[in-house]
């Protein structure tokens, strides 16, 4: 079988070309592939400040660097998967409520349909709930990793039931995620009362605030968070606000004293070995990125998803550097 390849930059010149995810090839759905890129270009459910809806695009433009290989890890994805940017979910821009409903319906009809393990760009948190309901059509309720600054856990919003603060209360509601198998990292900052993370806790969440991670490696918490979530599926919800604005300046609702670049890689590297069936990087704006860097981090941090997925080979010849 032959694997699709990013673009090399030998081929084409960095800068030059088509800005798809690794400027890798594009097709209208999952069918036939094992891993699919896809953007979710949705922002009317911040309560901030706007601009998620043009991540998709900034972390595809600033993927271009990124080459095939990890070479920390040794992973190979693209000898191992076939992969694909299957480009932006069409959603109601006027409309939140039929956005999420055209979300779901996207991913159930052209992803999980196909049996493809969706890798996305968002767009704000909203979408996440959407992105659960049609995961769970196929998996039943999943374990969950979710870095944020924020639990998202609010019943409402300005009244509104669902916004980028609501998706996991909504989730445990609709039995999407399995309570006892989800660890929230990163969480901090001030909030309406002292007891913003509880609901969290009472739902049989592992909850480790940012204070928990300061000045410290991840790799030993995340042997942890393997033992917890076990052999089960599991999603992985990466908001970009989980990273100290010092390193992703360019989101919504920044929060201070958050996890560092590198402790968002180990995050991701200590879930190598789960059954990851999905996971999105969100509420990247990239109006509030001037210089880039919070898109080139988001896009790396896509591509360690891609590199820890089921059925990735790994060069074992060679000790890997991590």
């Amino acid at each position: 079988m032959k694997f699709n390849q990013p673009l090399s930059g030998n081929d084409m010149p960095r800068f030059g070309g088509f800005a798809s995810m690794m400027r890798l090839p594009t097709q209208a759905d999952a069918k036939g592939l094992d891993a699919a890129f896809v953007g979710v270009p949705l922002d009317i459910g911040a309560s901030n400040r706007s601009g998620a809806r043009l991540g998709p695009r900034q972390i595809r433009d600033e993927s271009r660097m990124i080459r095939p290989y990890n070479v920390a890890t040794r992973a190979a994805p693209f000898e191992s998967l076939q992969v694909a940017d299957i480009g932006d979910v069409p959603i109601n821009t006027f409309n939140l409520q039929k956005s999420v409903d055209i979300i779901e319906k996207f991913y159930t009809d052209n992803i999980v349909s196909h049996g493809a393990i969706p890798l996305t760009l968002g767009g704000d948190h909203t979408i996440a709930l959407p992105i659960l309901r049609a995961l769970a059509k196929k998996h039943g309720p999943v374990g969950m990793v979710h870095i944020d600054a924020h639990a998202d856990i609010n019943d409402e919003m300005f009244g509104e039931k669902i916004a980028h603060g609501t998706p996991f209360r909504r989730a445990v509601e609709e039995n999407l995620i399995d309570g006892n198998r989800v660890v929230q990292i990163g969480l901090r900052g001030t909030g309406y009362s002292a007891e913003e993370f509880d609901w969290s806790t009472q739902q049989g969440f592992r909850v480790v605030p940012a204070e928990e991670c300061w000045y410290k490696s991840l790799t030993p918490l995340m042997a942890e968070v393997r033992e917890k979530l076990g052999d089960g599926p599991v999603y992985l919800s990466f908001d970009i606000d989980g990273i100290d604005p010092a390193f992703a300046p360019g989101t919504g609702t920044a929060e201070i004293g958050g996890l560092t670049s590198t402790q968002g890689i180990e995050i991701i590297r200590g879930m190598r070995g789960l059954d990851v069936v999905g996971g999105d990087l969100v509420e990247v704006s990239p109006p509030y990125d001037p210089f880039g860097n919070t898109s080139v981090l988001a896009a790396n941090l896509l591509f360690e998803m891609l590199c820890i997925l089921p059925g990735v080979r790994y060069d074992d010849k060679v000790k890997a550097l991590y």
